[in-house]
């Protein structure tokens, strides 16, 4: 099972560094006429009323079993310390459910959304949702749906087809989490966590579906990362506040991770043009940054307070937790800086830009950082 997901992990990524190496080289409109869709928008029906009912809609859910991908739990390297072990027992966390969207794992320019039933992308999703929701493995339960996700193009153009992309995969988003919410338990605290496009969604879930509405006082909190969020357009719509301390619960956290010399090129390009949730163009307002390994909003803080870097090996058919590897800092225009980073088999996107290393780069303190906010969340209740 291991040995299968990071040979899948080498796949994707060298499909991913590829894409993204060409949009570094060429200009933004060749690189629209190289990935963006150049067919019309094709209108689809809705997903039928009890979609996801079925379990073979969910990449991870309850009931899976042994070979649910976000149950996964890598070792820490044979020469490397355990600060888990060293841990005295921490009190005994609270049922709590996750919701987790999965990023962007369809890059083809033939159509707009994915389809349910293509085969990479579901592949690499469930990559996807091995590495980045294994830190939530803590919780009671964990579902992460599968849906009809934006094309990468649709995220490096203003054409109005590409909204339309995003308003399709939103909506099935929507249902999923409806079917969600009618699954656990009444009174259960949610955790909302996705990446990337994901992050943007669940965003939107939050603004649209859950804000000033009774089940707003049920988010324990939400781990929007790899996703630009303003603090001046974007955060006052969400209905909860950023995380400013590390023991803070019913918060948002969030963080885009690059080395110097950064260049986020087209990404901060595209945070300046576009709208925020306020209706106001983002402009040059600052991005929210928390630093993973304080667990506080912006500062820095060194790699001997990394818990845990998840590293791949070379051929990608292991991966181990390492301890005191990555430090990490906020920068003043809101990127997340890896000073000194890790030397890593593949990956590392044009501009210096950690983006598919997000979480990786800091799994053991996010999987920390979740049963601590969990703990302070149950003190409060």
């Amino acid at each position: 099972m291991a040995r299968k997901f990071l040979y899948f992990i080498a796949v994707a990524i060298v499909l991913v560094v590829a894409v993204l190496f060409a949009l570094r080289i060429w200009s933004d409109r060749l690189s629209e006429l190289a990935f963006v869709p150049a067919g019309e928008f094709v209108e689809q029906k809705p997903l039928e009323a009890g979609a996801y009912d079925k379990p073979a809609m969910w990449i991870s859910r309850p009931g899976i079993g042994a070979t649910d991908p976000a149950r996964w739990q890598p070792r820490f390297a044979d020469d490397a310390p355990t600060p888990r072990a060293s841990h005295s027992p921490a009190p005994a966390l609270p049922h709590f459910a996750v919701f987790f969207v999965h990023p962007t794992s369809y890059f083809e320019m033939a159509h707009w959304n994915a389809a349910l039933d293509d085969g990479t992308a579901n592949r690499l999703a469930r990559i996807f949702v091995h590495g980045l929701a294994s830190p939530f493995n803590q919780a009671s339960e964990i579902w992460a749906p599968r849906y009809r996700q934006a094309t990468l193009g649709a995220f490096l153009t203003g054409d109005p087809k590409a909204s339309e992309a995003l308003d399709l995969a939103y909506k099935d988003i929507s249902q999923a989490f409806a079917f969600f919410v009618s699954s656990i338990g009444k009174d259960e605290p949610i955790v909302l966590a996705g990446h990337s496009q994901g992050s943007l969604l669940v965003l939107r879930l939050l603004r649209e579906k859950i804000a000033s509405t009774p089940l707003e006082q049920r988010v324990a909190m939400v781990y929007a990362v790899g996703w630009p969020i303003s603090t001046t357009h974007d955060l006052p719509a969400l209905g909860l506040p950023a995380c400013a301390t590390a023991d803070q619960a019913h918060c948002i956290v969030s963080w885009l991770s690059f080395a110097e010399p950064a260049d986020p090129g087209q990404l901060l390009t595209r945070y300046r043009t576009t709208l925020g949730f306020d209706g106001q163009p983002r402009g040059d307002s600052p991005v929210l940054c928390t630093n993973p390994l304080t667990g506080t909003r912006g500062g820095s803080a060194p790699a001997s307070a990394n818990l845990g870097t998840l590293m791949p090996s070379a051929d990608f058919t292991t991966g181990d937790l390492v301890p005191a590897m990555v430090p990490a800092r906020c920068r003043k225009d809101g990127l997340l800086i890896v000073d000194n980073p890790p030397k890593l088999p593949a990956g590392v996107l044009p501009g210096n830009n950690y983006h598919l290393f997000d979480i990786p780069l800091f799994w053991e303190n996010l999987h920390e950082d979740v049963g601590r906010r969990m703990r302070a969340w149950q003190a409060q209740h």
